[in-house]
């Protein structure tokens, strides 16, 4: 059941129908899809049983000189509730949809995802590493359905333009495409594909089905100028802000997108996150420019954790090198191309100012049926940062990364990916930038490689070995969590789709993982064991369950280089259930419970954290959300300078409620409120000797008080596709305190949240794409 080899028939699709326009009305003319390859069969890939659909499904695949063209016919029993919710776009729900999935090279190395819903919403995504999905990307393509008494009608129209294309070089005028269409049904999560491949298997980009199109082009001249106004009612001061993105793709073979002072998505809020580990926070880019077609630079590298990446764009007009502002960009560049069967990108970023930093980066890649290679070159130079005006001494910082990496996939069972890197830092190192996720400078390598075997029968084994050297230096442009790591990590798995008809579950997998972490100078940091049970279930929802526990060991990183610590075995529980909506019912919940011991005192003293999700649809488009964190940690390790760390007992509360009303296909009104309480009353200092060993001090330390507010009401207009105006109103603010014997305890945590006003803001912002 694996993917196999189809190939339209080319006479049909060279006949004079099959190039007439396709009009996107969701209703399915057969004398427009005429010629079109007709695809019925459907299979059921979750559960992953690979048994033919139990709700028929049809689809088209028509190539047009306006783009491809695909239909979907989607017959659905009275029995199953049809889930017409609407959402914001890229917004994931369980709702009925439609997903085409296309690698518009045919090598396996990027994909698109375009997604309809029943409601007419969508959702698109870029997809690489075989199944890494990135939302951030939006694109420029048509939709549209229908619905009537028997089931409902989809169809999309993907232009040519939408992403680069390698040249043809075939002779006979055709390209091939790697295609994947699915149906989800909403009210029980059924989702039936073609070819019956998944998501969640180690060979997902590259097991596509093949299809041969005549090789149409299109060229592309898009500008997008933008302008915004912001007044700040507590500064009491305006400011103005203009610029624009330009998009330029002549034929398939070539794109050039650019960007002069960038939009930095002041519309689009980061979530509040509390954060005393030693651990960068990392957060999505929500500005056009650095999402557009930035998959290509997307190499993940370092972890199990996806944010892992070797280009971080966020780090491009991030936190400046004097610490007091943020990076002001000036104009960046952006050049995707092939050349015969090599392809390739150029990426570029100038910051402006005197302590401007340049970003620089050059990717190659070559793919084949079985094989694929890539190389990429990052540079980052910081230049001189004045300490002393008067004697002109400064400091500067140049960072190059090298990267290779290489695919194989000998047989449809068989998946290994290899990548190494080297980073050469000269210059200065982190306390003369103030940058705490910045390294010190030197020369070093790291490596990686993942080895997947799906052994038939619900059986898979993987096996994923990480190298990080100690001088290792990723973060002047990637993401890294940390360096000084060799991590080792074996997962047996074993899938059950034979469910009966009277369990509340049609599928469940199970996972056995054993792991070792070293740091690069041979200190153990732990061994860990893991079981985890994931299950789909007959309501449309999913549960989660996990059991794990850590040896005893040591932590190199949380007294920030003053030393290593002696950590004594953790423990893990963690569950959590997800029910989405049925049909027009009011009702959606997600919740988690999980309970650790990883403190000082384990096994003894137990943390428990709790969320609870629950939201109300008033109707297909309006909606209440809440969400309510508690987390209680009798035994909070932090670190408090030098070798000193800290016991508390910590309390917090987390609120995150507001409504999206989507009011018609064009406006758009969310509002939302986020507010943290955080109280931490100190149990014990400790101060941590040569050999690791934490020893109680009597010295006092102070209580910790923390609060965070961060408040939105956001209007959005559409006025054309990739066109719009905003208008917001933002509040925030953000309060830290540490006292000795301190009664933040006696205190309301929301109540001094609440009256938190650091910042309030009116923005409006206004963006048209012209194309020409």
């Amino acid at each position: 059941m694996r993917a196999t080899l189809t190939t339209a028939i080319l006479a049909a699709l060279a006949a004079p129908s099959a190039f007439a326009a396709v009009e996107v009305d969701g209703r399915i003319d057969p004398a427009e899809w005429q010629g079109a390859q007709h695809v019925t069969d459907f299979r059921l890939t979750q559960p992953l049983s690979r048994a033919p659909a139990p709700q028929p499904t049809e689809a088209w695949i028509l190539a047009t000189e306006e783009g491809l063209a695909i239909a979907f016919r989607n017959l659905q029993s009275p029995q199953f509730p049809r889930t017409r919710q609407r959402l914001q776009r890229d917004e994931s729900a369980q709702v009925d949809r439609v997903n085409l999935y296309i690698d518009f090279d045919g090598d396996g190395r990027m994909g698109y995802n375009f997604t309809v819903l029943l409601s007419n919403s969508i959702q698109d995504a870029t997809i690489t590493s075989e199944n890494q999905f990135n939302t951030d990307w939006d694109g420029d393509w048509r939709h549209a359905t229908s619905e009537d008494e028997a089931g409902w009608s989809a169809e999309m129209l993907i232009p040519w333009h939408v992403a680069p294309m390698r040249e043809i070089t075939n002779g006979n005028g055709t390209r091939t495409l790697g295609i994947q269409l699915d149906r989800v049904i909403g009210a029980t999560g059924e989702r039936a594909s073609w070819p019956a491949v998944s998501y969640q298997e180690s060979r997902y980009l590259t097991a596509f089905n093949k299809i041969e199109v005549p090789a149409f082009s299109q060229s592309l001249l898009a500008i997008t100028p933008y302008t915004s106004a912001v007044y700040d009612n507590v500064a009491n001061k305006s400011d103005f802000d203009a610029g624009f993105d330009i998009f330029w793709k002549p034929n398939g073979r070539f794109q050039l997108s650019g960007t002069v002072n960038p939009d930095f998505g002041q519309v689009e809020s980061d979530q509040l996150v509390v954060n005393f580990s030693a651990q960068e926070t990392f957060f999505s880019d929500k500005r056009p420019f650095f999402t557009e077609n930035q998959s290509y630079f997307d190499v993940p590298f370092g972890g199990l954790n996806g944010g892992n990446r070797l280009i971080y764009t966020r780090r491009i007009g991030g936190t400046s090198d004097d610490g007091n502002s943020a990076g002001d960009v000036t104009a960046a560049a952006k050049l995707n191309g092939s050349l015969g069967a090599l392809n390739y990108g150029v990426f570029a970023a100038a910051e402006g100012g005197e302590i401007g930093r340049d970003f620089y980066a050059v990717r190659t890649s070559r793919d084949g049926d079985k094989q694929g290679v890539g190389a990429m070159v990052t540079r980052v130079q910081r230049p001189c940062y004045a300490l002393d005006g008067d004697t002109g001494e400064c400091l500067e910082r140049a960072a190059n990364v090298y990267e290779v990496d290489h695919r194989w996939t000998p047989s449809p069972a068989w998946s290994i990916r290899t990548t190494l890197v080297g980073s050469d830092v000269t210059g200065v190192g982190t306390d003369a930038f103030n940058r705490p996720d910045l390294g010190e400078t030197g020369a070093d390598t790291g490596g990686q490689m993942r080895i997947d075997w799906d052994m038939g029968e619900g059986w898979r084994q993987q096996l994923y070995m990480l190298h990080l050297g100690d001088k290792l230096q990723l973060n002047d442009f990637g993401f890294l969590e940390r360096n000084n790591f060799n991590y080792a990590r074996y997962d047996l798995a074993r899938r059950f789709t034979d469910k009966p008809e009277t369990s509340q579950y049609s599928a469940v997998d199970w996972h056995w993982a054993v792991s070792r972490r070293y740091t690069d100078h041979g200190v153990h940091i732990a061994d860990a064991a893991a079981m985890n049970r994931s299950g789909q279930l007959r309501d449309g929802g999913n549960d989660f369950m996990e059991i794990a526990s850590w040896s005893s060991g040591h932590d190199d990183r949380i007294l920030r280089g003053n030393g290593i610590v002696d950590m004594p075995a953790k423990y893990f529980l963690f569950y959590e259930r997800n029910r989405p909506r049925q049909g027009d019912g009011h009702w959606s919940f997600y919740g988690n419970l999980r309970l650790a011991s990883e403190g000082l005192d384990t096994p003894d003293k137990v943390s428990v954290q709790l969320d609870l999700e629950p939201t109300y649809h008033v109707n297909d488009r309006l909606s209440f959300f809440t969400a309510w964190y508690f987390e209680q940690n009798p035994d909070w390790l932090l670190w408090r300078g030098g070798n000193v760390l800290g016991t508390f007992d910590e309390d917090m509360v987390l609120l995150n409620a507001g409504s999206v009303w989507l009011i018609n296909d064009r406006h758009e009104l969310r509002v939302r409120l986020e507010a943290i309480g955080l109280d931490a009353q100190a149990r014990q200092r400790w101060e941590v000797a040569a050999d690791g060993t934490p020893v109680a001090s009597d010295e006092e330390m102070p209580d910790i008080g923390l609060r965070n507010l961060g408040f939105q009401i956001r209007y959005r207009y559409e006025l054309a596709p990739l066109s719009y105006l905003y208008i917001a109103y933002v509040r925030g603010g953000d309060f830290y305190e540490e006292l000795v014997n301190g009664d933040f305890r006696a205190r309301d945590q929301f109540q001094d949240a609440f009256d938190l006003r650091d910042s309030e803001q009116l923005l409006v912002k206004l963006s048209y794409r012209f194309e020409l």
